[in-house]
């Protein structure tokens, strides 16, 4: 067992390619790949830089001493200079030349805007992996009626497909979210010490048509379309605002849909997927806890407060940068990417393997519905030549009399007994049970399931083919 702190993400929720995304490794060999493209870049454009150079800087690239870099960050109290002192060492070459006219937000800051893209590219599929499987089961179960539940209390009825879509609509609003982030990615680039590329400029002779080719040619070999036109030391930390704003987002849709399962599951409607021998409670041996759902609510609200270390970072950038973001940084990101992906693990376990108890969702409506069909039972004595008022005044007591049969005797709703038994009614009871349908609460239900999941589900799903998640995914722990 380890003797020191490990991050649940790491130990038990995140992916490995979530993990290594914000792995040291992946870090600083990107790192050294960016002082790469700077010296292949530099030299293009005609500073002294050999063949020779560049190729020592690639065949080093992987041959990573954290020790090392460890050691000398020790002595420099500089991570990014310690890690040049480092590559230096296996580069005796091309040692001049790292980081050449840069500072450290060159490889720091790119390096995250990097890590936050590959991040995004991670989870964007198991978003739709998501969406996806919601849309298969809201069209399996689009015309299965339920209560309908505002205010926590029994409503209209709706179907249990038509509930899951408005599950499906808040995902579909983070996809958006998350890839309107990503295709709004630019890169830092080569910009230098507070933004000016004033070192690039000297280096350069003072020729800016190089300088600027220079920001292009690094910002196209990183995998960038842009670069921000203008920045200080660091990219501006708003970004970190949207990114983490639109994860937080995630958090919130995914609380509400697994709070709506944990009370479903209470009711005994719908149950989480529940391994054969997996143990509910360690008392209570017939217990079927909603444990995947709790825990998506339980990282939800973690992702949700990340928002305010992201919001207040940016809010107190002095000028062109303090370094007070930094050690928040570290955590924040990296947390956000990790808890999103760790919730979306669990969700699509989750949604993948709903249980539906038709039965009781039935039983529940059958307890509810004598009282919501009162409206159209009126309509019907109406129509078969009835005083609206009248039949009203008969409904109102036989409502309190049932009511009271179920509120203070603790027995079943027998108001359906009652219109039957009273003589009033008889125009209408040989079509009772049509009037009782629950398939005639639903309104248009089914087709909207059907025309939701055709006209704006299909096409974002059409963006992910060939990158969902096909296959069952297991749970850790």
């Amino acid at each position: 067992m380890a003797n020191n702190y490990r991050s649940p993400f790491s130990t038990r929720y995140s992916s490995e390619e979530m993990k290594y995304n914000f792995s040291d490794e992946k870090k600083f060999k990107t790192w050294r790949q960016l002082w790469v493209y700077l010296a292949k870049a530099e030299k293009e454009l005609g500073l002294q830089i050999t063949n020779e150079q560049v190729r020592e800087l690639e065949e080093n690239l992987e041959n990573l001493d954290l020790k090392a870099a460890e050691e000398e960050e020790k002595l420099t109290r500089h991570d990014v200079m310690a890690h040049v002192h480092v590559y230096a060492r296996s580069c005796k070459t091309a040692a001049p030349i790292i980081h050449l006219g840069a500072t450290s937000c060159y490889v720091g800051d790119n390096t995250d805007l990097i890590t936050i893209r590959d991040g995004l590219d991670i989870l964007l599929p198991k978003v739709a992996t998501c969406i996806n499987r919601l849309a298969n089961f809201a069209e399996q179960y689009k015309s299965l009626p339920t209560l309908g539940f505002t205010h926590l209390q029994p409503a209209q009825l709706t179907t249990v497909g038509k509930r899951a879509c408005l599950w499906i609509q808040d995902f579909l609003m983070d996809e958006r979210a998350l890839s309107r982030a990503r295709a709004d990615l630019r890169f830092r680039g080569v910009k230098g010490t507070t933004g000016t590329q004033a070192s690039f400029l000297t280096l350069f002779d003072g020729d800016e048509t190089k300088v600027i080719q220079l920001d292009k040619l690094v910002t196209k070999m990183a995998g960038f379309e842009s670069t921000f036109s203008v920045c200080g030391q660091t990219y501006p930390r708003k970004l970190d605002v949207e990114i983490v704003a639109a994860l937080s987002g995630l958090g919130a849709t995914a609380h509400k849909m697994c709070t709506d399962l944990r009370i479903l599951a209470s009711m005994k409607e719908i149950e989480e997927p529940f391994e054969k021998s997996q143990i509910g409670s360690s008392a209570m041996a017939y217990k079927r806890n909603p444990m995947r759902s709790e825990r998506c609510c339980a990282l939800s609200r973690h992702l949700i407060t990340l928002y305010n270390n992201a919001a207040n970072t940016a809010a107190v950038q002095w000028f062109e940068r303090t370094l007070d973001d930094s050690a928040n940084r570290r955590i924040t990101l990296s947390e956000a990417f990790l808890c999103a992906d760790a919730l979306l693990i669990t969700l699509m376990n989750v949604v993948e393997g709903l249980v539906v108890y038709p039965k009781v969702i039935e039983r529940h409506i059958n307890e509810e519905l004598p009282f919501m069909a009162t409206e159209n039972i009126i309509m019907a004595m109406v129509k078969a030549g009835g005083d609206r008022q009248v039949c009203h005044e008969r409904i109102r007591v036989l409502s309190q009399e049932a009511g009271a049969q179920v509120k203070l005797l603790g027995s079943n709703n027998d108001l359906v007994d009652r219109i039957k038994a009273d003589s009033y009614f008889e125009p209408i009871l040989s079509n009772l049970e049509n009037i009782l349908d629950p398939a005639t609460f639903i309104g248009r239900a089914p087709n909207q399931v059907s025309e939701f999941i055709s006209v704006e589900v299909n096409p974002i799903l059409s963006k992910y083919k060939g990158k969902m998640i096909d296959k069952p995914v297991v749970l850790n722990i």
